[in-house]
């Protein structure tokens, strides 16, 4: 996932910028069909994953990343969208998150009880990855490529948790909307996760308005 603050703004022709592209088609795809695409897939996750200059943390590879796929496909309601032009733009997967709250084992002090009461009314949806090629309109894409997966599921509430050291996928995540709400350690893990959640719907940002996590004396994520 990569995103930089103020881009996804389009720009007119004759301005000294490219023409704006058109925009990318959305499909839903079967598990069948994710098998055909693994290759493009981990081609998109190398893309969106891009190390920048100075930065020294290391992100999971591509073979770790597909080993993560073949598990993720494998749970119950997995669901997979993707954005294409003439190629693989986007792409976000995931699963339904278990009422009994199981996914949110090892979070750092006492779950926010409006997330606690969308989990268990099963509302919220796992994120596994969020994939988008870094493009001027990448926020833009990322918005209904969320709301596509959120929609098809009537998912009041996205969540998902990034290693508390990949800092440029927590800046993207929270310029896409998401809420940085606190860090969970899994019991047999060694990295520890921030743990963000996406409101989807009018009602829902307002349950948990204020829930913005500022660690380390930073914005979400960190400094």
């Amino acid at each position: 996932m990569t995103a930089e603050p103020g881009r996804g703004q389009s720009r007119k022709p004759g301005d000294g910028q490219p023409p704006a592209v058109a925009p990318a088609r959305l499909r839903r795809l079967s598990r069948w069909l994710v098998e055909g695409l693994r290759e493009d897939l981990a081609g998109l996750y190398v893309e969106s994953h891009a190390t920048a200059p100075g930065d020294p943390y290391r992100r999971p590879s591509r073979q770790h990343f597909l080993n993560r796929l073949t598990v993720d496909m494998r749970r119950p309601g997995f669901a997979m969208v993707i954005a294409e032009t003439d190629s693989l733009t986007g792409c976000a997967f995931g699963f339904p998150v278990a009422g009994d709250g199981s996914w949110w084992l090892g979070f750092d002090g006492a779950l926010p009880r409006g997330i606690e009461q969308l989990t268990a009314s099963g509302n919220v949806f796992a994120f596994a990855a969020l994939l988008i090629r870094p493009h001027p309109q990448d926020r833009e894409l990322a918005r209904r490529v969320q709301e596509r997966l959120l929609t098809d599921h009537q998912a009041s509430l996205g969540a998902t948790l990034v290693d508390r050291a990949d800092r440029p996928t927590l800046a993207a995540l929270c310029s896409w909307g998401w809420l940085d709400v606190g860090e969970l350690r899994r019991p047999a893990g060694a990295t520890t996760f921030r743990a963000l959640v996406l409101p989807f719907g009018e009602r829902t940002t307002a349950r948990l308005e204020g829930l913005v996590t500022m660690p380390e004396g930073g914005g979400p994520g960190g400094p």
